[in-house]
């Protein structure tokens, strides 16, 4: 319909430079076969154009010249997805900074850069093209609550309802910024409302739509993300503001406002059918750097998750030598075949980088569409809401209905997982460390399922680090005895080497320091003496606390400036 109205455009402008010969002959002999603002009026691209790099800009894939996939990883996958635990990079130039949470600030800042370098200056030209085109001025405000709020979460206080201003202070407290993305999602399905009944058998935006399913790209399936979106940021604020959750958990949930995503097939996700390209499939295919995280093996093989397969590949097998030939590990065999994955925090470096260069990897390629929601995600949101007394719906049914439609989506059977009794599995690398964490949060997760009291667990590591300045004397002349060791084995040209205190006497308390290949210790586990736990296991015997009580005698007094300890105080400056 729209080529026939370019011909006969093109025709009749052709027809017309028969009936004179010099007359006009400035706008006769004018490029009528360029795409001018008046045929771009015809196909709405003027009013969509923007709208397409808001899209692509949410996974920022839309090429300023910059690149779009280094970019991606910077924000994305060097950030949340590994801090998250759902990926592991390999890359070995990033392994001493974001990995081991020495944050380069040039990444942390990086979807702060382009977000307002590009995809808000689209956002706003959006705004300003679309205001006599009301479906799409609609569809605008709703993507940009979808772009803006993952910047606000990531950030807290953004720049939003004053972008672009040149003078005074334009930052939204975080507070702030939500309240405008309710206000906005409001405008937007007023506004899509207004056209639909306006307009009602036409679609302005199907043929620029890259996030909403195929067969979906209706006004309507739009609106039914914005309901969506708002239950998600409903539930985040739920704690900070119920009272302003529960107002717009009702809107969302308002059988006349237009519905919520519910099934398998209502996936918002950027589709690379369009041309775009999934980032994370180029990082993972084309840089081999996208790594299963331990956490996700600890749940998913532990809970016997049917999706596992379509999430991860196997690990491969294959024997470890080092840099001379050597082998390292030969068991490293066993792994072929299982899901493995990789802990945060794993500083790899170029000598060993091969150690965990077979572990399992992701599916995602570049052809795999890039989701913003999910309808499993929205059951989960609705089972939070009625938790919280927000509605009245039945809080298991929500909860195993998300398990379900989530097993559609990945074309997977449920099976058995809605009634099996697993837990997460301990994590063991393929070299059998095992990650000595986790008892504080069974303790904590038993507490909570038998008493029903909230808890909240913290590992001693933790503790540690809280209350250094309550340290005992023996600890902090043992730890100067250690640091001592190290800096005098590494003087010495010691490597793979690591300290350790020897007890040489129990009464008088006597140690002494020792140098000891890591590789040997790194593989064992000390047991706790059975016979130094009570026989009913609920406490330790005097045995134990004999050979605890030497370690934490003496006082470190700290000083303290402002009533805060300064463990190394050069005096007022």
């Amino acid at each position: 319909m729209k080529k026939n109205l370019y011909i006969a455009n093109l025709l009749v402008a052709g027809l017309m430079t028969f009936t004179g010969c010099t007359d006009g002959f400035e706008s006769d002999n004018a490029n009528k076969a360029g795409y001018t603002p008046e045929l771009q009026e015809y196909d709405l691209q003027k009013y969509v154009l923007n709208l397409g790099v808001m899209q692509q800009g949410i996974y920022f894939n839309y090429d300023w010249g910059k690149g779009t996939d280094w970019t991606f990883q910077t924000i994305q996958n060097l950030g949340h997805d590994m801090f998250a635990g759902y990926f592991h990079d390999m890359n070995n130039s990033f392994n001493d900074k974001n990995s081991v949470y020495a944050l380069n600030d040039g990444w942390t800042g990086s979807a702060w850069t382009y977000t307002y370098g590009y995809i808000m200056t689209a956002a706003q030209k959006s705004e300003k093209i679309n205001q006599e085109q009301k479906g799409l001025l609609g569809v605008t405000k709703i993507l940009k609550v979808e772009l803006m709020h993952r910047i606000a979460d990531t950030y807290g206080p953004i720049v939003y309802t004053k972008f672009g201003q040149e003078e005074g202070d334009n930052v939204d407290s975080q507070e702030a910024a939500y309240r405008q993305f309710f206000k906005d999602l409001d405008e937007g399905v007023k506004l899509i409302n207004e056209y639909k009944k306006a307009n009602a058998a036409l679609e302005p935006f199907a043929a620029a739509d890259i996030l909403m399913p195929a067969g979906k790209r209706t006004l309507s399936q739009w609106m039914k993300f914005a309901n969506s979106l708002r239950l998600r940021l409903a539930i985040r604020v739920s704690m900070s503001a119920p009272d302003l959750a529960r107002a717009e958990v009702a809107k969302a949930m308002d059988a006349t406002a237009g519905g919520v995503l519910e099934s398998a097939d209502e996936t918002v996700a950027v589709s690379t059918e369009s041309g775009y390209k999934n980032p994370l499939g180029t990082v993972n295919e084309g840089w081999g750097e996208v790594f299963m995280g331990a956490t996700m093996e600890s749940v998913l093989v532990g809970y016997n998750d049917p999706r596992l397969i379509k999430y991860y590949s196997k690990a491969e097998g294959g024997d470890i030598k080092d840099e001379k030939g050597n082998l390292i590990i030969a068991e490293r065999n066993k792994i072929a075949g299982t899901y493995k994955g990789v802990p945060q925090g794993t500083g790899v470096t170029v000598k060993d980088e091969n150690r965990y260069r077979l572990h399992s990897k992701s599916t995602i390629t570049k052809q795999t569409d890039a989701i913003l929601m999910t309808a499993a995600e929205v059951w989960f949101l609705r089972a939070e809401a009625a938790l919280r007394g927000f509605t009245s719906e039945n809080v298991k049914d929500c909860y195993e209905k998300g398990i379900t439609v989530s097993c559609q989506q990945w074309g997977v059977n449920v099976g058995d997982y809605l009634t099996s009794d697993a837990t997460p599995s301990d994590y063991v690398d393929a070299f059998g460390h095992k990650q000595l964490t986790g008892t504080a949060s069974y303790l904590a997760n038993v507490i909570h399922r038998d008493i029903g009291c909230k808890t909240r667990a913290v590992e001693f590591s933790t503790l540690q680090r809280s209350a250094a300045h309550l340290a005992s004397r023996v600890d902090v002349n043992e730890a100067f005895m250690v640091g001592g060791a190290a800096v005098k084995a590494a003087d010495e040209g010691d490597s793979g080497k690591m300290v350790v205190i020897d007890r040489v006497s129990d009464d008088p308390y006597q140690c002494a320091t020792g140098i000891y290949d890591v590789h040997k210790i790194a593989n064992g586990e000390k047991m706790v003496p059975r016979e130094w736990i009570t026989k009913d296991g609920t406490y330790v015997t005097e045995e134990f606390i004999d050979y605890v009580r030497p370690l934490i005698q003496g006082d470190s007094p700290s000083v303290m400036v402002d009533g805060i300890p300064r463990h190394l105080y050069m005096g007022k400056r």
